[in-house]
């Protein structure tokens, strides 16, 4: 099979380690790199060996002609960038979140699907190897039936230091890392019900949200997700991992640090650790999301290859910002929200 083609727009922080991580991808060859900088462009270009690079998305996509667009962008270009790609007949993989607004993720949503275009979301969490071991257990039934889980992701790693631009977002914490724990929840146990929230903002100087607790109804599951970058001093310094504790009617499942995965059963606790992949050109301290960045990309390329459709197409994904944006809204009004189960 001859490889496919894909271009990049975005030479931010993110996108190095994205290139990277698609190289650790058979049959995929990068063709050009595009930023409204242009100088940034050539810069990730000339460390990721990319022959071409360009400031108008437009102009790439008109003259390379790639198998896909890879969009790394901040979230603001999300929109115009997807519909572009539609436009231009492009399949296109797009970051997380979606978009700004629930009315935009559905309007790309429909836009790909009326141009028949392929569109998958990058969401790379459910794709951590402790939280994939958590997945197999739970469809092997380790723990019979569940009825209440738990997911902490509270650090107080400095997420400002590397992506500055977070601190003026005005959604922050729940549409930058609640779409990846809602996402995963999600994969567990399905479609929320209802969604109850509230958030708090500890650092001053920034715009959105740094604290949020969200209460989901899934079916029988009562399913709690506790978020933090506030920085206080006893937050865990664990980052990036995620841990969880989910209770069923024979046993339990405990994520703990250091990928620990532990299930307990009326027999005793097995304990299992389950690290991540170990890549050189990953950063020390994102590298169990890195990490997961290569699965999720080789779940995304065998989608865009005709084979089973990616875990996290964009009409999938949809339904993980639906539940982002009740959460806003639940916050916002002190109220629990109904989440309707659209298709």
């Amino acid at each position: 099979m001859r490889p496919l083609r894909y271009a990049v727009v975005g030479a931010g922080f993110w996108s190095q380690y994205q290139l990277a991580a698609w190289r650790e991808a058979p049959g995929v060859e990068c063709v050009a790199v595009c930023d409204r900088d242009r100088s940034k462009a050539e810069k990730l270009a000339s460390t990721r060996a990319v022959p071409k690079t360009y400031s108008d998305a437009a102009e790439m996509l008109d003259r390379e002609r790639p198998d896909f667009l890879d969009v790394v962008a901040d979230v603001s270009g999300h929109v115009p960038l997807v519909l572009l790609a539609a436009d231009r007949k492009v399949p296109v993989i797009c970051q997380k979140p979606m978009a700004g607004t629930l009315e935009e993720c559905e309007r790309l949503v429909a836009a790909c699907r009326a141009a028949a275009v392929p569109f998958l979301i990058h969401e790379n969490w459910r794709w951590q190897a402790p939280l994939r071991r958590v997945k197999e257990l739970l469809a092997g039934g380790a723990v019979g039936t569940p009825f209440r889980a738990r997911f902490d992701m509270i650090s107080g790693f400095d997420v400002f230091a590397n992506q500055p631009g977070l601190r003026l977002e005005e959604r922050f914490i729940m549409a930058d890392l609640g779409c990846h724990l809602f996402d995963l929840a999600r994969c567990y146990f399905g479609e929320a019900q209802s969604v109850y929230c509230r958030t708090a903002r500890i650092h001053p100087e920034i715009k959105g949200e740094d604290a949020a607790t969200t209460v989901f109804a899934m079916g029988g599951v009562t399913v709690t997700v506790n978020l933090a970058y506030a920085g206080t001093p006893l937050e865990r310094e664990c980052f990036p991992e995620t841990l969880m504790f989910v209770e069923g009617d024979r046993g339990s499942i405990e994520v703990a640090p250091s990928f620990q995965v532990r299930l307990t059963t009326r027999e005793g606790t097995r304990a299992e650790r389950v690290p991540p992949p170990q890549y050189a050109w990953a950063h020390p301290k994102y590298a169990l999301a890195q990490a997961s960045m290569v699965a999720c990309h080789a779940d995304l390329v065998r989608a865009l290859r005709g084979g089973p459709p990616a875990e996290t197409d964009a009409a999938d994904n949809l339904r993980t910002m639906r539940l982002v944006f009740a959460a806003y809204d639940s916050a916002r009004t002190g109220q629990a929200v109904s989440v309707s189960p659209k298709s």
